[in-house]
């Protein structure tokens, strides 16, 4: 499970204070995944964040008892003067996954050849990209965070892409943020629409993409 415990984070620029959640709980229960739905500058991606440990609120807690993905296919936390192959084990180390296995799993995934063994600030976007996927693939979570679904390589790489991340969902939940509503449709059972600070839960999900509709009119 996912909760949050009198959840507030705010944002201040030039005199403005954007608040993100206000004094917000909320439980992700284990076996549904969730659309997390807003207007754009809401804080879906500032919420995602939270939830994958890589920003803090205010005040409040979130509580996890399950493992939990980052945003899948998030490269910002590859260090750029590291190689790919550095990267993936300092990550694997970090998860107390195994080193060769995980390094082996992403090297064929994503298919960058000698590239694995240069710095990643080399990389093209669509290669980091590559690297990220292999790698968020590589680790298996009880819970995976998706921030938009993102096509990656060719029509044969995105269709890898795709039948690696079927098998993972099989067994695992899923939290997404997307502005397709026929991807959260067939990914999601509940929603979250975030609004004026609150967090509004909907159990079946089309009712949040309803509201999400009626408030982006």
């Amino acid at each position: 499970m996912i909760r949050f415990k009198k959840v507030s984070k705010h944002f201040k620029t030039e005199g403005h204070r954007k608040v993100i959640l206000d004094n917000c709980n909320m439980e992700f229960l284990p076996g549904y995944s969730y659309a997390l739905l807003g207007v754009n500058g809401a804080g879906k991606s500032t919420t995602m964040k939270m939830i994958a440990g890589s920003a803090l609120p205010n005040s409040g807690r979130i509580i996890k008892d399950l493992r939990v993905s980052w945003p899948l296919g998030f490269a910002g936390g590859f260090h750029p003067q590291m190689s790919g192959r550095d990267n993936l084990a300092f990550v694997a180390r970090a998860y107390g996954e195994d080193v060769r296995r995980v390094s082996s799993f992403v090297e064929d995934f994503a298919e960058l050849g000698d590239y694995i063994f240069a710095p990643v600030r080399t990389y093209s976007s669509g290669m980091m990209a590559r690297l990220a996927f292999g790698l968020s693939m590589a680790v298996e979570f009880d819970c995976y965070l998706v921030d938009e679904i993102t096509a990656v390589g060719d029509a044969r790489f995105q269709k890898r892409c795709k039948d690696a991340f079927e098998s993972r969902r099989k067994n695992a939940d899923i939290i997404m943020i997307s502005h397709s509503m026929p991807t959260i449709n067939a990914y999601c059972d509940k929603g979250i629409v975030l609004v004026d600070g609150q967090m509004l839960l909907y159990d079946k999900v089309a009712d949040a993409i309803e509201t999400y509709y009626r408030l982006n009119r």
